[in-house]
Order: C-alpha cells, then sequence, then structure tokens
C-alpha cells in the first residue's frame, strides 16, 4: 500500500530567520522553498528582512572592526573572575538589542524588495560612506508621507540646522534645471557623526538623494577631488570627496544621467 508523503511541519518565525541566514539542513530547506512559493506575502516579508540585515551591517561593521580595548581583551581570558565576565556578556546583549531595535524600526518597500533580492556578485559594490549613502537611498526615497524631516518650503531653515550639526557650512544645490526638485531633507548617523540627506524628485516621481558627510574626509585623507562611480544592487551612487566634504549622489536613474547631474552638484557646491 503507498501512502501520501507527509505534510511539512509548521513553520514557525525562527524556521525563517534560520532560511535568511542559511542554516537550515536541507531537507528543511526545500520544505520552506515549498512553503513560500504559495506565499507571496512571506516573500516580501523576508526580502525586507535581508535589506534592513544589509543596513544594520553597513551601519555597525565599522564598530565590529575597531580594535578591542585592553580592558575587554582581559575580561574575554578565561580565568577571569565569574562577575567580570557577566559584564562582558552584558555589554554584548546590550549591543544586541540595540541593533534589533532600529532593525524593528526599519521600514522598506518594493525597491528595497528588489535590492534584497539581487545576487550578491550584484547588490555591493560600495563601502564606506557611499555605502551608507545607498542605504539611505533605499530606506527613505520610497516614503511618502514622511520622506523627510524638514520640507523645502524652510530651506533657509534646513540648511542652518544642517550645517550647524555638522559643524559646518552646508550647501544646497539647486537641480531644477536638471529637472528635479529639492523636496527637502534630514539629519541621518553617520559612522563618526551626524551626516546630512537632501531628496529631490522630477516630474515622474524619480528620486534622487544627495548624502553630505563632513567625516568622509577625515577617514580618506585626500587633497585632490576624486570621483567614483557604483552600485549597489537597484541604486547607482556617484560620489566624491572634496576637501572638507564628502557627496554621495544615488538614484535608480542610469549612470549617464546620474552623472551629469553628480557634475552640476559639484559644479554648485564647489569652493570658488
Amino acid at each position: 500500500m503507498s501512502h501520501a508523503p507527509s505534510a511539512p511541519s509548521a513553520i514557525s518565525e525562527a524556521d525563517l530567520h534560520a532560511y535568511i541566514d542559511g542554516q537550515l539542513e536541507p531537507e528543511r530547506q526545500a520544505e520552506m522553498e515549498a512553503y513560500l512559493a504559495q506565499r507571496p506575502d512571506e516573500v516580501q516579508r523576508l526580502a525586507v528582512y535581508r535589506a534592513q540585515t544589509r543596513g544594520l551591517r553597513a551601519l555597525y561593521a565599522p564598530v565590529l572592526l575597531e580594535t578591542l580595548p585592553p580592558r575587554l581583551v582581559q575580561a574575554a581570558l578565561p580565568r577571569q573572575p565569574w562577575y567580570v565576565q557577566r559584564l562582558a556578556a552584558g555589554i554584548a546583549i546590550a549591543l544586541m538589542s540595540a541593533a534589533s531595535a532600529w532593525f524593528v524600526r526599519g521600514s522598506v518597500d518594493a525597491d528595497a524588495l528588489r535590492l534584497a533580492a539581487a545576487s550578491p556578485a550584484v547588490q555591493n559594490t560600495l563601502s564606506g560612506f557611499a555605502l551608507r549613502a545607498a542605504v539611505a537611498h533605499v530606506v527613505y526615497s520610497p516614503e511618502v508621507r514622511h520622506p523627510v524631516e524638514v520640507n523645502a518650503d524652510q530651506e533657509q531653515h534646513l540648511v542652518a540646522w544642517l550645517s550647524k550639526r555638522l559643524g559646518a557650512a552646508v550647501k544646497v544645490p539647486s537641480l531644477q534645471a536638471s529637472g528635479f526638485e529639492l523636496i527637502g531633507g534630514r539629519l541621518l548617523p553617520g559612522d563618526r557623526g551626524p551626516v546630512a540627506q537632501f531628496m529631490y524628485h522630477d516630474g515622474s516621481g524619480q528620486r534622487l538623494t544627495l548624502y553630505v558627510t563632513h567625516e568622509a574626509p577625515k577617514l580618506a585623507k585626500q587633497p585632490e577631488t576624486s570621483f567614483h562611480f557604483g552600485r549597489d544592487g537597484t541604486v547607482n551612487v556617484f560620489y566624491w570627496v572634496d576637501k572638507n566634504f564628502g557627496y554621495a549622489l544615488s538614484g535608480s536613474i542610469d549612470k549617464p544621467e546620474l552623472t551629469r547631474v553628480a557634475h552640476e552638484v559639484y559644479r554648485q557646491i564647489a569652493p570658488p
């Protein structure tokens, strides 16, 4: 007598996260793929998780790569008293909790889903502030009701506020001649301090973001302007370091168009 194959056991939230991390056994992996093939909403949810995980890596990688202070290295040695080991464990749990809170709070839409689904070879050709600019573009450019913190009709206040927070005068280029109008801007966390993001859109709703950091030049130590182009999933980024600032212009428009707009940005903000 033949028997029908048994139905897969219930899929838990832990299974979904294990699937994202590539930690399932082959048999369970096959069950998960069959489960997701019938549930496109779950596929989209997992794609959002992947995109947010990449965002966390981009934001926190510099911290993870820092050299540990000698006192923490000593705390990790096996002969330390039990209370020192518990202190180190508490620090690790606090860091994980902070990262989890950021993860839950983030939100992305279809652009982020496509970014998460892209192959790793295509996804990431960027690093440093250029990668953080691409991640910020993916997170904020899809927003409908709250794409910026300060709208363009308060441009003077926006420039004064961001200049004060970055500790240097910030310029907002006008891109109307290039077909893009300023929506507004917001303050973002950078690697070692605050950065600014300005958002623009054209008549079709296509959005560009200009990421401005006052910390990148301190790291790059480049006396001359250096222009670069990179891609992160569906997002193209044209970026450069010029004396006191680092700039990254991000968008889903093609490379020639993005380069044209980036040169207009540079023309307006370059020091005389």
